[in-house]
């Protein structure tokens, strides 16, 4: 008795509950297939699509790009969005220059708003002073993170880049099964240590059958101002090897620039152009 109870109702501890990749037969399976745990928006909010910026690590960037990215497809016309779902290391405001504190009614929120109208909603938006360390467990951490996609009044959003915490954990976890996540870049920088941890982050999104749209490789190069010569401060790049491994492309690669760090430090990322992302825009828009 008790062995077949185990069988068939014991959930699997790598369980991504996709019945259609399993062949366990736990208490997660049903006639109708896998159960689904995507939360709704409130009424009259509206996201088309939603991509989620994603590392193995902290550290390289991630934020950056989010940022970078919103900004790019705002300037093509589209209405984005960022969701900072980095509750314990928010850094969207800081690269917008937004300090004011969200505003809202009893059960809802509005997204604070850029120079150029991108929605935004992080925690820093929602504390009484922006360097009040949140100091939470895991699932109080990953249920407001799905706040942040349940009860605020998102306005129209074409796209929106949910700015991802580093590595596999809760909250991952949560914005993959809670969100409609339509795809993932992964950020990453060259040192060899990052290939391991690529692996994990696009293995994670293989589990959650969500295709990874591309890689970026965040301090690619320092390409000197006085001879124009390229240099690999972080020693040689592994990320063309690393793509090949999982058949993704490598869609951008990102220089180490003074101007880039000046201009995220005083909230002006809107001022910033950034070609590198252009392929990738051209992907996402696709």
């Amino acid at each position: 008795m008790s062995d077949n109870f185990n069988e068939t109702n014991t959930v699997p501890e790598d369980c991504t509950h996709d019945c259609s990749t399993c062949s366990s037969n736990c208490s997660s399976r049903t006639e109708e297939g896998p159960e689904s745990f995507l939360q709704d928006l409130r009424p009259g909010a509206r996201v088309d699509k939603v991509i989620a910026v994603v590392s193995g690590k902290g550290g390289v960037g991630k934020s950056l790009v989010t940022s970078l990215l919103a900004c790019e497809m705002q300037r093509r016309g589209h209405q984005a969005a960022v969701l900072d779902a980095d509750i314990t290391g928010p850094s969207i405001p800081q690269a917008f220059g937004i300090h004011d504190g969200a505003m809202g009614g009893e059960d809802f929120l509005y997204p604070s708003m850029s120079r150029t109208g991108v929605e935004l909603m992080s925690i820093n938006l929602l504390l009484p002073n922006e360097t009040d360390p949140v100091v939470w467990r895991g699932p109080v951490i990953a249920g407001a993170v799905t706040q942040f996609w349940t009860d605020v009044m998102w306005q129209d959003v074409e796209y929106m880049f949910v700015d991802m915490p580093p590595g596999t954990g809760d909250v991952p976890l949560t914005v993959f099964q809670s969100l409609p996540i339509a795809g993932v870049v992964v950020v990453t920088s060259p040192q060899e240590l990052v290939s391991m941890i690529v692996s994990k982050a696009v293995n994670m999104a293989n589990m959650m059958n969500v295709p990874v749209v591309g890689l970026v490789e965040n301090m690619s190069y320092f390409k000197c101002p006085d001879c124009g010569k390229e240099h690999a401060i972080f020693g040689d790049s592994h990320i063309d090897r690393i793509a090949a491994e999982h058949n993704i492309p490598v869609v951008a690669k990102l220089p180490i620039e003074p101007e880039i760090a000046q201009s995220v430090d005083l909230g002006r990322v809107e001022a910033l152009d950034a070609p590198w992302l252009k392929e990738l825009a051209d992907a996402i828009e696709a």
